[in-house]
């Protein structure tokens, strides 16, 4: 079978798809013919060893977490699975971006009709993070929440989810993302220089909890705007985390099929939207990673191999 793999930290240049063997499943696994898996920032830094503190890579390396796909094969004791079925889940193993992928039964929940294959292959990661995310948070309806990258694949579901629990939500992101925000019931403000100021004009108030999906000073500026630290959660600013004692959930938190599966029900009944940006098939794989590296999309970027 085809797979992404790469043999050592780098840039993109590094990503290879290459003829292995296709994979066996032992007890409690399935074998999965992908037909969807997202990609996300934080294979990024690991092909890139800036994670090999917390996430070392073995080489020659594969990647992907999040998959969607048909059960072709089923190992001893599966349960709750059979050949054919249509399935969206994750591996731990770095091994989603290939054409074929073993999943323990325990990480896969049934494809709802009606939900796509681009949306059902990139749920688990954005999708377990914003779920984390506004966990860690707690918004209500006499909340006001702050999103930084509220366009963004993590982001544009933590507004959402955020939304639902009945919060006033102000999502940080750029101006051509403001109309799919005001969609979705969240108040749009632009970043950069002066989103403080910003921010007190839009919600004529205080800020309860501030939601930081992209780093960058966010913590500092929830700081500023009188959010207490309890109520902060970052995914990708720890060391400010740390210094101010706000919170650090992410994907891990919520790593599991009945959350998967609960997002995917949404998703099929529209409550809620997943924005695709683009997909690529898989021998273009540096392609889907050139255009996620530059900062800009809007949602999932999505292989299909």
């Amino acid at each position: 079978m085809k797979a992404v793999r790469f043999h050592e930290y780098g840039e993109i240049d590094v990503l290879r798809v290459e003829e292995v063997e296709r994979p066996v499943p032992g007890p409690g696994q399935m074998l999965i013919e992908v037909r969807a898996a997202g990609i996300q920032p934080g294979e990024v830094m690991i092909r890139k060893g800036a994670r090999h503190d917390r996430w070392p890579a073995m080489f020659p390396s594969g990647q992907g977490s999040d998959l969607a796909g048909v059960v072709v094969e089923v190992g001893p004791q599966v349960r709750g699975f059979a050949v054919g079925d249509e399935v969206l889940g994750f591996t731990h193993s770095r091994a989603s971006h290939a054409e074929f992928v073993v999943v323990d039964d325990v990480n896969a929940v049934s494809r709802p009709e009606g939900l796509s294959w681009e949306v059902a292959g990139s749920l688990y990661v954005a999708g377990t993070t914003a779920y984390a995310t506004v966990f860690a948070v707690d918004p209500g309806p006499a909340d006001t929440v702050v999103v930084s990258g509220a366009a963004g694949g993590v982001g544009s579901l933590a507004v959402q989810l955020a939304r639902r629990r009945g919060a006033t939500v102000i999502g940080l992101a750029s101006e051509r993302n403001h109309a799919w925000l005001k969609d979705r019931g969240v108040l749009p403000v632009t970043y950069g220089e002066g989103v403080a100021e910003r921010i007190r004009q839009a919600v004529g108030g205080s800020v309860d909890a501030f939601i930081d999906t992209f780093g960058d000073g966010y913590v500092e500026l929830a700081v500023e705007l009188g959010v207490r630290p309890e109520r902060i959660n970052t995914i990708r600013d720890w060391q400010a985390a740390a210094k101010v004692g706000a919170r650090t959930y992410g994907e891990g938190s919520a790593a599991c099929a009945v959350v998967v599966g609960e997002l995917a029900r949404l998703a099929a009944r529209g409550e809620l939207k997943v924005p695709i940006a683009r997909t690529y098939p898989l021998e273009q794989v540096r392609d889907a990673f050139r255009e996620l590296e530059q900062g800009h999309t809007h949602g999932k970027i999505v292989l299909r191999p």
